[in-house]
């Protein structure tokens, strides 16, 4: 580590500070060898211009000694994405588990994992991932074809075979590892075709599906639309019209309009995507295949709250984390507006608990819209994510959630199953009884109809006319 005096964890402890911080950490920035269409984090490369966009050792160490030094719980996760974390190089995680034997306090429970497109894994990697107990997330949006639609590398063509590879090698070395799968235009028409896939043809176990929804103003739209790789360059006539970009081959996405790319998957479209999803999910599949989503609402119901940020009632806590040592306030929200400071100059927990990232948590829960407060659903969804808060309720007030409609369908469809397993967990028994509960209720509806088909119908009297 080169000779620079670093901050050191503030004493006494701030009090509104969180006892756990999750950071994502980015040693990549936003440079990745693929060129995925819907990924706008490409355009973060212009918050960096002439940047080498690798995680020098002093920053390495730097997140790794302060996120340690930050818990008040005895358990921390070291978490990597990118961009594609992999082109670091395996050395460079290696270093990594030597860090936090370092830093770790003694009965700490240190938690490994990494977001990789899968392209760069081999017998090394895999190895190294088991040996180390790496929890590693891998990006795959459904069969080929949905694929291959918007996740291309640098030529343009399609990664399926690649990545799906990458998922045989990791179950070679049985390394633990979930599907990331974005939802969006081109496979969100096809929830059970692409369910099925992974459970049947992978033979996944965990997935995770996260809405493709991208913001635009009428003047960023069509450069939008043609998507954020290189194959899609803006021309530099387009770049001379929006001033952030000008130091860049690309614009600067952020978080404005109220518009969204074709690509992005609509409000009734995602939520017709989950019921149909959970409905396979919740008759067949309980105890067996974990998804995210149904696992994080489960929790909601139970009463223990949602595990996912995005469903809270507040959030902050949950970090990122740029490759030159910059930390912002969310992982969606990498952008001037949310930068919160650099490790190399103010401690982790200092950011964490300063004011701003305290209120931008609190401002979940504060800037709901009364249609949100008033919604018989708000304790399952919370407004959904910050990010996609930008169009109005019935009423005319701003501040509801892009994909409101599918949420509230969504969490509105599986009440009854959810109270079931709730009800099963609080009597200490496995919440997968419910596919037999179900199983009889649907058994028992089905005779009730039949029955009521087989009476005979009774002739009605016709009343006599005076006339």
């Amino acid at each position: 580590m080169t000779a620079i005096e670093l901050p050191t964890i503030p004493e006494p402890r701030p009090a509104n500070a969180p006892p756990y911080t999750h950071v994502m950490a980015k040693p990549t920035g936003a440079i990745c060898n693929l060129d995925c269409e819907y990924c706008f984090f490409l355009s973060k490369e212009a918050l960096y211009p002439g940047s080498p966009f690798r995680m020098a050792d002093d920053i390495q160490e730097a997140y790794i000694k302060q996120l340690i030094e930050t818990q008040q719980a005895p358990q921390v996760t070291i978490a990597w994405q990118g961009g594609e974390p992999t082109l670091m190089g395996l050395e460079f995680f290696e270093r990594t588990i030597e860090l936090v034997k370092k830093y770790a306090r003694p009965g700490m429970q240190v938690d490994h994992t990494i977001q990789t497109n899968g392209t760069k894994l081999d017998s090394a990697w895999c190895q190294f991932f088991k040996r180390n107990n790496f929890l590693v997330g891998l990006s795959m949006d459904g069969p080929p074809q949905m694929h291959d639609m918007y996740r291309v590398d640098k030529s343009g063509d399609g990664t399926h075979d690649k990545v799906l590879a990458a998922a045989r090698k990791l179950q070679q070395y049985n390394v633990d590892f979930n599907i990331l799968c974005t939802v969006h235009a081109g496979n969100a028409d096809h929830p059970l075709e692409v369910y099925r896939y992974f459970r049947d043809e992978v033979k996944t176990d965990f997935i995770q599906f996260i809405p493709i929804v991208e913001r635009a103003t009428q003047e960023m739209l069509p450069i939008a639309n043609r998507g954020w790789g290189d194959q899609n360059l803006p021309t530099e006539t387009e770049l001379q019209e929006i001033p952030v970009a000008k130091s860049s081959k690309r614009p600067l996405y952020t978080l404005d309009g109220s518009l969204v790319t074709e690509r992005s998957v609509r409000p009734e479209q995602w939520g017709q995507f989950l019921m149909a999803v959970y409905d396979e999910w919740v008759r067949h599949d309980v105890g067996k295949v974990f998804v995210q989503m149904f696992d994080s609402a489960l929790g909601s119901w139970y009463g223990t709250g949602a595990s996912l940020c995005i469903h809270r009632e507040t959030c902050g806590d949950a970090l990122a984390l740029e490759h030159n040592g910059d930390l912002y306030s969310c992982d969606h929200f990498v952008e001037p507006k949310y930068f919160l400071g650099n490790i190399k100059e103010d401690h982790l927990l200092d950011m964490v608990a300063s004011d701003q990232q305290r209120k931008f948590g609190n401002d979940k829960r504060d800037t709901l819209p009364k249609y949100c407060l008033e919604c018989p659903v708000r304790f399952a969804c919370h407004g959904g994510c910050p990010r996609n808060r930008f169009i109005q309720t019935p009423d005319g007030e701003d501040g509801l959630n892009y994909l409101c409609a599918g949420y509230k369908s969504f969490f509105t469809h599986i009440d009854h199953p959810m109270q079931l397993m709730a009800a099963l967990l609080k009597q200490g028994r496995y919440a997968d009884e419910v596919m037999g509960i179900l199983e009889r209720e649907e058994a028992s509806d089905v005779s009730q109809e039949a029955s009521v088909a087989d009476k005979p119908k009774k002739k009605r009297r016709r009343r006599r006319s005076n006339k």
